[in-house]
């Protein structure tokens, strides 16, 4: 069986028996060469009338990424669609012969251990963005594929509009705002529940790189700052930014006056801030979302906001994602929800834009990526999400 396989993928010092001898894999993936042209699907937002209006506006469907010349001057296929959900849509039509497939957060196309399956020339899985939690991993893994995305691409746009939503909360900006658009006047209607943001407990749930980002940016609030997650930051970066470790989740909610969600979506994290969590908190907490909706119990938030347990939401993301006209997060109180855009400023999109084609080129050319962008790699799930 060991000699059969050496054969079929060459020598032990073949760069295809090197990159899937170790992978659970089905075999008939190995035997793709790196020539030739290659097939790669874009998944994307429609941009429509705004797409011209700005040429840096690089993650929608009509400028893909700024990468077609490129791609087709190298002798690939680029295709590019907005559509992605049922059976027919024109993603399914790419998925048998595609070599790439580029997916973004934003607009994600849901690649399920069933498309894996049908995917036989597949060989990589690029997220134009962070978070890669649209992917079946482990049906990647079991694959022998590789997933990556555009680490740190858009860590700073992240924070920036956390931070944005911890003040409208506090300061209740929407209504104010709409009682203007509404040709109201009603100081006292806004101003009952307005807060400053000195002097309040943050604490963030995960301080990876945006939690870390958003730490920095709060300290100039002078606010107390707790984060969770499973090892410290280090003293210098606990230093620098005031923020104190609290390793027990439970403990660390009651003491919130805002609590901030920096985590990855993963089996282990599905879910996680439901009624019993959201109880523990203080009574009209805030909660803050931009990582991902599936860390919610969708309904929980929605009887907190609604009871005054919670006395505000707001994020961007949602589950599945466009999130349906009769989503709960919509109609609830005390909301300020938006489309899944913290993450796709223009210089964001710049960055993201970029990564993908570097890591493209490097594929092409048989070299690896940088270390810190793979999700799956021989096999292997990133810590984050493992």
């Amino acid at each position: 069986m060991a000699v059969a396989a050496v054969k079929a993928l060459g020598s032990l010092r073949s760069p295809w028996f090197r990159r899937y001898a170790f992978c659970r894999i089905d075999p008939s993936r190995a035997l793709h060469g790196d020539a030739g042209g290659k097939k790669i699907v874009g998944v994307f937002y429609k941009g429509g009338k705004y797409a011209a209006d700005n040429p840096k506006f690089l993650g929608c469907v009509e400028n893909a990424l700024g990468i077609r010349d490129w791609l087709e001057s190298k002798g690939h296929q680029y295709v590019v669609t907005s559509d992605k959900d049922g059976p027919n849509c024109e993603l399914e039509k790419h998925i048998p012969d595609m070599h790439v497939l580029i997916t973004t957060p934003f607009h994600p196309a849901y690649v399920t251990n069933e498309r894996i399956r049908r995917a036989r020339n597949l060989e990589l899985l690029l997220t134009a963005g962070i978070g890669s939690d649209h992917i079946d991993l482990n049906a990647a893994a079991d694959a022998g594929l590789t997933v990556a995305e555009v680490t740190g691409s858009n860590v700073v746009s992240v924070a920036e509009d956390e931070l944005m939503r911890i003040l409208i909360l506090l300061r209740n900006f929407l209504p104010a705002w709409r009682q203007i658009y509404e040709g109201d006047w009603d100081v006292a209607a806004v101003v009952y529940r307005s807060y400053d943001l000195e002097g309040k407990t943050i604490g963030t749930v995960g301080a990876g790189r945006i939690g870390k980002e958003l730490l920095k940016r709060l300290k100039a609030f002078n606010c107390k700052l707790l984060y969770h997650d499973k090892h410290p930051i280090g003293i210098q970066l606990e230093e620098e930014t005031g923020a104190a470790w609290e390793k027990d989740l439970d403990a660390m909610l009651p003491k919130c006056d805002v609590l901030v969600m920096s985590i990855p979506l993963s089996d282990k994290t599905r879910g996680m801030i439901n009624k019993e969590k959201i109880s523990k908190m203080k009574k009209g907490a805030l909660l803050v979302n931009n990582a991902r909706g599936g860390l919610m119990d969708v309904q929980a938030v929605v009887d907190a906001c609604k009871s005054g347990h919670l006395g505000g939401y707001s994020g961007d993301v949602w589950y599945p994602q466009p999130p349906p006209k009769d989503h709960p997060w919509r109609y609830m109180p005390n909301q300020a929800m938006t489309p899944h855009i913290s993450g796709s400023t223009i210089d964001a999109q710049i960055r993201y834009a970029e990564g993908v084609k570097d890591m493209l080129n490097k594929h092409f050319q048989g070299e690896a990526f940088p270390e810190q962008n793979y999700i799956v790699r021989d096999g292997k799930l990133a810590a984050q999400y493992s």
